[in-house]
């Protein structure tokens, strides 16, 4: 009888061992809408997200110049006491900047449009970070076809 090859198995081959890929970092996107008070939401997610601190200071508002409409907005942080800055105010879940006047100049009806803006950072003057802010397509509200509240309305024929 001949002797034939064999190959022994030891334990460690029969262990799962899973290929380890290097993470790949995730491109997240921040958004935010503006209100029908005509006022920038930013959610707390997307607050965490950037790294925005609207605690520590305020924010200076623009958009780009000789454009009649706005498509985007800029927000470039400001010190605490600048007079040309904007505060951000905390809300239940999120913090907003109340811009309705600057909005409605700016050709945004934003009281029967819904709009929605992607946050992107950019670098600004020497190593301060600024996001601009682009607005979304404009879609339309919806109407609201819940249960009507409230006191049922008289009936005025006789």
């Amino acid at each position: 009888m001949k002797a034939k090859n064999i190959r022994f198995y030891k334990p460690e081959d029969n262990s799962v061992q899973k290929e380890t890929k290097p993470a790949t970092e995730k491109k997240v996107v921040s958004t935010g809408y503006i209100s029908g008070a005509g006022k920038l939401v930013f959610p707390m997610k997307s607050v965490e997200q950037l790294g925005l601190r609207p605690e520590e200071g305020q924010f200076m508002v623009g958009t780009q110049e000789g454009k009649r409409k706005i498509k985007s907005l800029y927000l470039v942080p400001a010190g605490a006491d600048s007079e040309e800055s904007f505060a951000m105010d905390k809300a239940a879940k999120s913090y907003t900047i109340s811009l309705g006047t600057i909005l409605q100049k700016g050709k945004i009806d934003y009281a029967n449009t819904k709009y929605t803006f992607v946050i992107k950072p950019f670098s600004y003057e020497e190593g301060v970070t600024a996001y601009e802010l682009l607005l979304d397509d404009a879609t339309e509200k919806v109407q609201y076809t819940g249960k009507p509240r409230g006191r049922k309305p008289k009936n005025t024929e006789v």
